[in-house]
């Protein structure tokens, strides 16, 4: 995974690092990263729905900067949840698969696990793919 390893050195403080978010697959067909309950909950102990999100758009974000090569940049324009159960403890499982991979748009479908395979939450994110700036 070096154009990974290559995207999280651009910004060795980035969200991705302070949520404890791991990528352990990353292919142009699929996705995988994990991600700590402890230090992600909101006030009642339970992983924060916002943090089910930041994973979804890092997923579909990587897999749009896959998708679209060293010579294009990608930015999220749209994205939505459905939070299906409460993770208490743990590690949850993000897996993302393209819905859509175009030249300007990219879609994919991210579903968050806990640790016993239990959906947590369903999302969908879209990337918008751009040129990138000259001198980036």
């Amino acid at each position: 995974m070096p154009f990974v390893a290559q995207m999280t050195a651009l910004n060795p403080h980035s969200l991705l690092q302070r949520m404890g978010i791991e990528i352990t697959e990353a292919t142009p067909e699929r996705l995988v990263a994990t991600m700590p309950v402890e230090g992600n909950t909101q006030p009642y102990g339970l992983l924060h729905g916002g943090a089910s999100v930041v994973l979804a758009e890092t997923l579909g974000s990587v897999g749009s900067a896959i998708h679209a090569g060293p010579e294009r940049i990608v930015v999220g324009t749209d994205i939505n949840a459905t939070h299906h159960r409460a993770a208490r403890s743990g590690v949850v499982t993000g897996v993302a698969t393209p819905i859509s991979l175009g030249k300007t748009l990219c879609s994919w479908e991210v579903v968050v696990s806990d640790d016993r395979g239990k959906r947590v939450c369903t999302s969908r994110i879209t990337c918008l793919v751009r040129e990138a700036p000259p001198g980036s």
